[in-house]
């Protein structure tokens, strides 16, 4: 015998030797193997305890994270990473007592099967010379345990041959001693084949597994925190596996096995007790953390068993073939939602008005307003892919040119071709924010072109190539079409204030949705200081915080409910922008809402020192001071969590200083953008040079 599990089982064979040779007996023998084996690694499940309390000691920011970036499973893994390596996490830890489960499981049937190896200690060549006596096949499993019978019956030594076997009389003695009988069961009968009363010992090896995995379920540190379908699964597969050992193998495998399960649970709360998970959690932050991703799930969830889900369905499938089918894709446009159009909108309006070119638009929003444009432009070719499917799509993409306003290509789940190399990857800004901070670190390398909203941004992109050594890229002073229209509603907005003055200043409280907003950290304050006669004060939260912390936002609203209406507000109807433009004054955070109140109404900001809104942990490396940090003392000021209370006396001095702001906000207005009213023509125009360059050379080359 020299395969591997005979090598992993030697020394577990020794140490069930001598279990027998201290017991006499075999069924105390296996009691007291597993009773050793549990003790010999209680320093590895003194470790794995701990381990697992880290776990759900980071599990709420784990739950935040997921929360957060719901749907974004590669910044999931990223953000995970880190915590792990941060917290000393062993994921990985977590197997090994599944894997040591199975090694001794494996070694206690090789054992049992095999007493002449491991206990008796005969050689291979004196096994097969009984085997030949009993007319037995050495090789097969259960060979052993009937020749130990024989011998314990007397059977053996009336068959020819038997006496002629080098030291038979020794070898009969210490099969006699070897004790299979166990509180009336023989431990080397295989229950299957038996039936009767042996069918108890299945249903004991089922029942300690149930009692194992209901008392961990509820005691485990780790397991506890499973979600249902984690913790039965488990359960159900546990109970499956023990009631297979119990009638399959010798019924002393199964008493190992009975006597493991009561044992890890005495062993699991021994190590509640010495190293207490209460001590470490914090239970009460776990619970908001599951709410907090259960919203995120049920935000972020599509039924499917609604006829919506299953018609988009149909409808994904057939228009994922369509735009496979068409040959020659000059240009393709991709739009995450319905609200990314208006990105676009000025760059293809002049491409419809100044060439002949079809548009391809591809959307993962199926009810993106694109269709309906659609209607009346024959040009516009929309198309509803999901996701998944559009992972799939742009690994095998063929157009000259995709434009698109979603970041970190071919960093995350969106690839660059791996059949067309030469498709030119234009980056459209769907904000005028810095490129090196809010965004993840080399979120614009793997663009072919980039459209910039100002200077700034393609100051920053150059300095980012010579710090990282990237080949350079196209870089289109392009602007921000976007703006243009948030300035024509401003100034609509400053003549109906001029027309029509109220008789209160009117402040909006318009926070983001990250960590730390103005919202979940100071907005009590916010409120307690504006609210009193001569003030009306606009609560408008996120959108994603309303989808995501419905929950919390309606605990946070209902808190006010006695105030009075007419001087407190909360907005959740995103439908209309019109408080956004008549407010006298902005308070927000590190919301981009901020800058484009400031260069739509020509008034002042007040921006609140929560935690930055920072996707770039080296953004530093860039030398360049982002603009968010920048903007923020420019067009209105700065002020700490902790002057929230006071926040009254800094809106007076800044409305107060209204006309001296606007001035100096405009003239940062006009530097800052490209463009102003005339970049969807700039955007055209070089999509328009760049196509046909990418046609003169293909011509050429044919």
């Amino acid at each position: 015998m020299s395969t591997i599990l005979y090598y992993i089982s030697v020394p577990f064979g020794y140490l069930m030797k001598w279990c027998w040779q201290l017991t006499g007996n075999y069924g105390l023998a296996i009691i007291l193997f597993t009773l050793a084996t549990k003790i010999v690694l209680m320093p590895l499940s003194v470790w794995i305890q701990k381990n697992s309390i880290i776990m759900v000691k980071i599990q709420p920011e784990i739950n935040f994270l997921k929360a957060r970036m719901f749907g974004n499973f590669d910044a999931i893994a990223d953000g995970q990473a880190e915590i792990f390596k941060r917290e000393k996490y062993h994921p990985m830890i977590t197997i090994i007592p599944l894997i040591l489960q199975v090694v001794l499981l494996l070694a206690v049937v090789e054992i049992i099967y095999h007493p002449f190896n491991y206990l008796f200690g005969y050689s291979a060549e004196t096994i097969d010379a009984l085997a030949a006596v009993a007319g037995l096949d050495s090789s097969s499993s259960t060979c052993q345990l009937k020749i130990v019978e024989m011998m314990q019956t007397g059977e053996f030594m009336s068959l020819a041959g038997a006496s002629s076997v080098s030291g038979i009389s020794e070898i009969v003695t210490k099969a006699n001693s070897l004790g299979l009988g166990f509180l009336g069961f023989n431990l080397s009968y295989i229950p299957a084949e038996e039936w009767g009363i042996y069918v108890i010992v299945a249903i004991l090896a089922g029942a300690s597994s149930f009692v194992m995995c209901l008392t961990q379920n509820v005691s485990n540190v780790l397991q506890h925190e499973q979600n249902k379908l984690n913790q039965y699964g488990i359960m159900a597969l546990s109970i499956a596996l023990s009631l297979y050992l119990g009638l399959f193998v010798p019924a002393g495998t199964a008493l190992y096995w009975i006597a493991s399960n009561l044992m890890s649970i005495g062993v699991m709360y021994l190590l509640n007790w010495l190293i207490n998970p209460k001590k470490y959690v914090d239970y009460e932050a776990l619970e908001e953390s599951r709410k907090a991703l259960a919203e995120a799930k049920a935000f972020g969830a599509e039924s499917k068993k609604d006829n919506d889900y299953k018609q988009n369905k149909k409808r994904e499938k057939a228009d994922y073939k369509k735009f496979k089918g068409i040959a020659n894709k000059h240009i393709v446009f991709y739009s995450e939602k319905s609200g990314f159009y208006k990105y676009y909108k000025d760059i293809i309006a002049e491409l419809l008005k100044k060439s002949n070119l079809t548009i391809h638009y591809v959307t993962n929003d199926p009810n993106d307003v694109i269709f309906k444009i659609a209607e009346n432009e024959p040009r516009i070719k929309p198309y509803y892919i999901g996701l998944k499917k559009l992972v799939t799509l742009m690994m095998f993409l063929e157009t000259d040119m995709f434009v698109m306003t979603t970041p970190d290509l071919n960093t995350y789940y969106l690839k660059r071709s791996f059949i067309k190399k030469d498709v030119e990857y234009v980056y459209v800004p769907h904000d005028t924010m810095s490129t090196f901070y809010g965004f993840n670190e080399g979120a614009f390398d793997n663009f072919d072109t980039v459209f910039c909203s100002g200077e700034h941004i393609k100051e920053e992109l150059r300095k980012t190539e010579e710090v990282y050594g990237l080949p350079k890229k196209t870089l289109v002073e392009f602007g921000f079409p976007l703006s243009d229209y948030l300035e024509e509603m401003g100034n609509k907005a400053n003549e109906e204030r001029k027309k029509n003055p109220k008789p209160y200043k009117q402040v909006l409280i318009a926070p983001s949705w990250q960590e730390d907003n103005l919202l979940d950290s100071c907005a009590d304050d916010l409120i307690e200081s504006l609210y009193g006669e001569g003030y009306k004060i606009i609560v408008r939260p996120h959108p994603e915080y309303v989808k995501r912390y419905g929950a919390r936002l309606s605990a946070f609203i209902d808190k006010y409910k006695d105030r009075d209406e007419s001087k407190l507000v909360f907005e959740t109807d995103f439908s209309a922008n019109e408080s956004v433009y008549s407010s006298d004054i902005l308070i927000t955070d590190w919301s981009g809402v901020g800058p484009e109140f400031a260069f739509a109404t020509k008034r002042p900001a007040i921006f609140v020192n929560t935690k930055p809104k920072c996707g770039n942990p080296n953004w530093e490396k860039v030398g360049l001071k982002p603009v968010e940090m920048t903007l923020r003392g420019e067009v209105g000021v700065n002020v700490e969590k902790s002057e929230a209370k006071n926040v009254k006396a800094v809106v007076e001095k800044l409305l107060g200083e209204e006309e001296i702001y606007g001035k100096k906000i405009a003239e940062i207005y006009e530097e800052f953008i490209y463009n102003h009213g005339t970049a969807g023509e700039k955007g055209a125009k070089y999509i328009l040079t760049s196509l046909a360059a990418k046609a003169k050379q293909k011509k050429d080359k044919e």
